[in-house]
């Protein structure tokens, strides 16, 4: 008899990347198992040869941060979000009935469908609860760290992702169990009668091996990794990075660059010349900065390798930054994402390795040079993002108890050096 199947809920594009990871551990383990997947942000494209998507998809304009500002909330009304995220929950309940597991990936809101679809009716008046697991990517109690009554309520926008909210306690009361992103959020959530597990960070086991060798391009710098991201920030940013690189000539800059070339924004004062589908130069006077396509984890791995720095004006990116040992500066955008908001939640999380700054070049270089000059600063924050963003492994861990292999309730997380209880 083959397994029955299992339900994987999203919203966004890192966590379709965490549940399609996911989903390969769960097919390595148990190759009968069937996979259906539903993205609640976006396409959901990371599920492709992994999983069936079950449900009406969306393009957000806002990338998936509508509450990021009120003109990305006005865009996503706009594109259709109300009518598809009632579609969404109707596929939520009706796949629960198809299913013998669900496993949620992302925040509240993804929670919330998860339980409808784990209390789904399979066809009868017999209402049954399915078993229900959640992987937290984006709470963590760090966001809310030295932030005061005046800084919640300066991001009351944000409320929901800076600390874990009373409905999302009580819906993760409802899982089998609920796994966090870092140790310390683990333990807030124990205390408050969820059963939540920290088995390491989500960010390194979605970081690919480098894509391929850069010779031909690295020219024996260290390299200055510019992470403009996946949405529209790079817009705003990635003029801003370029200008930061050409003051800094004791570094290579490379941009892992996530689109076509025709997707470039406006660059005054540079000239882009496509070397090939996947390799381009940014010029201005004489320097010279390489743009490459499909090769992220090459760029960052290099940056690594070569004692480099990053700029970063993306989530889960400069968190994989971190978890490398790179330091990254960051500045805030126009958005829709790298927002002052979200900017300084992230730099809460990963603590002194991230640097905030203001979004000019001269800024953001003075940030990059002060950083590399100072030996103790510099190894401190290599370490602590390490620290802070954990060691690949999770999610083949997670997957292990998923199906049982290694069965028994979640064991207290480990030790933490932390500062929070």
């Amino acid at each position: 008899m083959s397994a029955p199947a299992l339900l994987l809920i999203s919203n966004g594009h890192a966590e379709d990347l965490i549940g399609a990871a996911l989903g390969r551990e769960l097919r390595r383990l148990s190759p009968e198992l069937s996979l259906l997947a539903l993205p609640l942000v976006g396409e959901g494209r990371a599920y492709a040869g992994v999983a069936e998507i079950a449900g009406p998809v969306l393009n957000l304009p806002s990338g998936g941060f509508p509450f990021g500002s009120l003109e990305n909330l006005r865009a996503d009304l706009g594109a259709g979000l109300v009518g598809t995220s009632v579609g969404q929950a109707v596929a939520a309940r009706l796949r629960g009935t198809q299913v013998g597991r669900v496993v949620v990936v992302g925040d509240t809101y993804a929670l919330g469908l998860g339980a409808l679809a784990a209390g789904a009716v399979p066809g009868g008046r017999v209402r049954r609860r399915l078993p229900l697991v959640h992987l937290q990517p984006l709470v963590s109690v760090l966001y809310a760290q030295d932030m005061g009554v005046r800084g919640h309520l300066r991001e009351l926008n944000a409320l929901g992702a800076n600390a874990f909210m009373p409905w999302e306690t009580a819906l993760g009361r409802r899982a089998e169990r609920v796994y966090t992103r870092d140790a310390a959020s683990a333990r807030h959530l124990a205390r408050r009668g969820v059963n939540a597990a920290y088995r390491g960070g989500f960010a390194p086991d979605i970081l690919p091996p480098p894509e391929r060798g850069l010779e031909g391009v690295r020219d024996g710098r260290p390299v200055l990794a510019l992470l403009p991201g996946q949405r529209g920030d790079a817009r705003t940013s990635l003029p801003v990075m370029l200008d930061a690189a050409a003051r800094l000539p004791e570094f290579q800059a490379l941009v892992a660059w996530p689109r076509d070339w025709a997707g470039l924004p406006p660059l005054p004062g540079w000239a882009v010349r496509p070397e090939s589908d996947s390799l381009a130069w940014a010029m201005r006077e004489d320097v010279r900065v390489g743009l490459l396509r499909g090769a992220f984890s090459a760029v960052l791995h290099a940056a690594a390798d070569t004692g480099g720095l990053a700029l970063g004006t993306a989530g889960t990116a400069s968190e994989q930054a971190a978890a490398l040992g790179v330091p990254v500066v960051g500045f805030p955008t126009a958005g829709p994402q790298y927002v002052p908001g979200f900017a300084a939640r992230q730099a809460r999380l990963l603590g002194a390795a991230l640097t905030l700054t203001a979004p000019e070049g001269q800024a953001v270089a003075a940030a990059v040079r002060a950083l590399a000059q100072d030996g103790r600063r510099l190894a401190f924050a290599r370490a602590q993002g390490r620290e802070r963003m954990g060691t690949p492994g999770a999610l083949a861990q997670i997957a292990r108890e998923i199906l049982g292999a290694e069965g028994g309730s979640a064991a207290p997380p480990p030790p933490s050096r932390d500062p929070l209880p």
